[in-house]
């Protein structure tokens, strides 16, 4: 699908850079600057239009959150979700973070959601998914001991590969769900592509895993 062009954006996000981060670049290390409470830091790796991000900030009060996108005219709905939320423990990065080392400092990160994430099914492109052991190697490194990382998508084949990445680079797995909206997790905030598939009846598969401390 091609995205349409927002010439507004950049003022948009300037005018809200209490949200979006400018040169997000300089905090590594220190993100909690950001805040006004210093407590437990989560990231989300393509936050996309920002209904989860926003909504997880609202249920929770007691985390701080940071929505990682690329795509300057889908995090522009973000902002406005997290403006809406009226809630002052998410920030928003437009970055195109080639590696997550570069934003953030060794064990910074408390948990981490890859929500959705782009399948890439062809065996070629294995490299690109977002949990290949290259990946997995930057959040164990910005990630705290037991830091802990949850996954959800549609994709059974995308769901079967991680399990296998996870286990091959000696995480632990948590959790393992086949059918997350069978159970009703009154806590589970959904995404927007998550309402999407789910209404038609596709399943959704999410786990929860650990790095060895």
């Amino acid at each position: 699908m091609r995205l349409r062009h927002k010439p507004w954006a950049d003022d948009y996000m300037k005018e809200n850079n209490h949200v979006v981060v400018q040169k997000p670049f300089d905090f590594k290390g220190n993100w909690q600057a950001n805040f006004k409470n210093e407590q437990p830091l989560h990231l989300e790796i393509g936050s996309g239009k920002g209904q989860f991000i926003a909504g997880m900030g609202k249920q929770h009060p007691e985390y701080n959150f940071i929505g990682l996108e690329r795509v300057k005219s889908v995090i522009v709905g973000a902002l406005r979700k997290v403006l809406d939320a009226e809630t002052d423990n998410v920030r928003l990065i437009n970055e195109d973070a080639a590696d997550l080392r570069d934003l953030f400092g060794t064990s910074e990160i408390d948990h981490i959601y890859l929500n959705f994430s782009d399948p890439w099914p062809k065996t070629r492109h294995e490299k690109r998914r977002l949990t290949f052991s290259a990946f997995l190697e930057q959040y164990e490194d910005v990630l705290k001991d037991e830091g802990k990382l949850t996954l959800k998508t549609d994709n059974r084949g995308l769901f079967e590969y991680s399990l296998a990445s996870f286990s091959q680079y000696g995480m632990i797995i948590e959790e393992v769900n086949l059918d997350l909206h069978a159970v009703e997790d009154p806590l589970n905030v959904p995404t927007e592509y998550e309402e999407k598939f789910a209404a038609k009846g596709q399943p959704i598969y999410r786990c929860k895993v650990r790095f060895k401390s």
